[in-house]
Parts: structure tokens; C-alpha cells; sequence
């Protein structure tokens, strides 16, 4: 390394630990979500298959899990795969599943898991996924249920229409059996029945890769979320794009007086 990059890593080094302790002293987001995109393009990018893009991107999901942590961030939802992406080749989901599938049995094991008491868990339609994944995420969710330090949520074969879906269809069995009052439907008890019922609304939607669209996560909890867009790759994201994200939410924050 010449004196150049040495002079260059030292600047960014200090300057993100300048930003870390900048956003430490403000409001800290107790849920942030995450729209992880541009897998592909970087792989595209740098002429390596999808597969590629996709391994990276899951270390970054690790060193980003870690970063909030560090800075408090008590739940993170993140949307890893779509309904529509069953669309893509067939190689490629297959080798998602297999990822995906290793990825929760890793997580449950992890050793800083259990240290921090992190709670995993899967929402989706989970019965579209091969047995192999649907096994892996309730491993992980058995070895992580007793858990509430921290929450990640990671959507799976997840839609948010079709979430809406789903809990007008919940309620609608629970009235037809009684167990539900029309008169007891509101915002809040609609709330219950997604599947983030049991935490609160986001407070940070962040999407990478430069696109400004919400593509169908989380319609009915990001009402209120303030949202963040960046241009960055999602395996190319940096823990200075993190924090400048949180940075701006806090801005916001101040801004509108909360």
C-alpha cells in the first residue's frame, strides 16, 4: 500500500468514526427496514455470474445486522426475496434457496446471536419455498423464540399486497367463527394481523442501488416510515452509507419537531 492509499484510509476511517459519534448523540431508529438491491448489477459489473452478486450480498446483511446493533437499532426487517422473483431463472433461485436455506442454520448458530439475543425470524408465504428452507427458518426461529434484545426480520417469498391479502382473509375467518367483532376492526387491530404484528412499524425504509420505488414491501407499515434512498449496490453498501442514512432520519426528525 503507497503513501496515497494509506493517507486515503486513515481520512476514511476517521471520518466514519466522526459520523458514528455524530449519529450516537441523536435519535436512534428503534426499527429500520431495508431493501437490498443491485446484487445483480454488481455482479453484472464486474463480470461475475448473479450467484456471485448474491454471496456478497449476504456478507453485507451480516456486517449491516452488526453496524445497527452496535448503534441500537432494535429491529431490522429486510426484503431478500419477493414473490416475483420466483420469476427469475431457475439456476438462480435454486442457488438463492440453497443460500438461504445455509443461511438461517448458520444464523441460529452463531455464536453472537445467542451472545446479544437476537430473535430471527421468516415472513412470507413460507409454503412456497422448498422444504429444505421452510426447515432451516424453523430451526432458526425454534432456537431464537425466547429471545427480544433484538429482532431481525428477514422477508422471504414475501409480498405486501399479497401480506394485505392475507390479513383481510385472517380477519375475515376470525369474524365468520366468531372470534372477532366488526365493531373491533381498526387501524390497530388490521395492524396485528400482518406479519410484523408483533413489532412496531418502521420508523427507516432504506433502499439501495439508486432505485426510488418501495416494489411491493411493506404497504401497510411504512404509512408513517420516513424513507432513504442511495445509489449505492447493496454489496457495495459502506457502513458511512448506513450511518449517513440514519443521519438524514435524524435531520428529519428534528426538522418536523418529533
Amino acid at each position: 500500500m503507497d503513501i496515497s492509499e494509506t493517507i486515503a484510509k486513515t481520512a476514511y476511517h476517521a471520518y466514519e468514526k466522526s459520523l458514528l459519534n455524530e449519529v450516537k448523540s441523536g435519535p436512534i431508529p428503534n426499527h429500520i427496514a431495508i431493501i437490498m438491491d443491485g446484487n445483480r448489477r454488481f455482479a453484472r459489473e464486474l463480470f461475475l455470474p448473479p450467484t456471485e452478486g448474491h454471496k456478497e450480498g449476504r456478507s453485507k446483511l451480516e456486517e449491516v445486522m452488526e453496524w445497527g446493533r452496535e448503534i441500537g437499532v432494535r429491529i431490522l426487517t429486510v426484503y431478500a426475496f419477493s414473490t416475483e422473483n420466483f420469476r427469475r431463472s431457475r439456476g438462480e433461485v435454486e442457488e438463492l434457496m440453497r443460500l438461504f436455506a445455509e443461511n438461517f442454520r448458520k444464523a441460529a448458530d452463531d455464536e453472537r446471536v445467542h451472545k446479544y439475543g437476537i430473535r430471527i425470524k421468516a415472513i412470507g408465504k413460507r409454503e412456497l419455498l422448498p422444504e429444505n428452507v421452510r426447515s432451516a427458518i424453523e430451526y432458526a426461529e425454534e432456537r431464537t423464540k425466547d429471545y427480544d434484545n433484538f429482532i431481525y426480520n428477514i422477508a422471504v417469498a414475501y409480498g405486501g399486497r399479497e401480506e394485505i391479502v392475507d390479513a383481510i382473509r385472517k380477519i375475515a375467518e376470525d369474524v365468520k367463527e366468531g372470534r372477532l367483532k366488526i365493531s373491533e376492526i381498526s387501524e390497530k387491530k388490521v395492524s396485528e394481523y400482518m406479519y410484523t404484528g408483533d413489532v412496531p412499524d418502521p420508523d427507516l425504509i432504506l433502499r439501495t442501488s439508486g432505485e426510488e420505488r418501495i416494489s411491493n414491501f411493506l404497504l401497510w407499515q411504512l404509512a408513517y416510515s420516513e424513507l432513504y434512498f442511495t445509489d449505492v449496490y447493496w454489496p457495495g453498501f459502506r457502513k458511512i452509507d448506513f450511518l449517513r442514512a440514519i443521519r438524514d432520519y435524524q435531520r428529519r426528525q428534528r426538522r418536523f419537531g418529533k
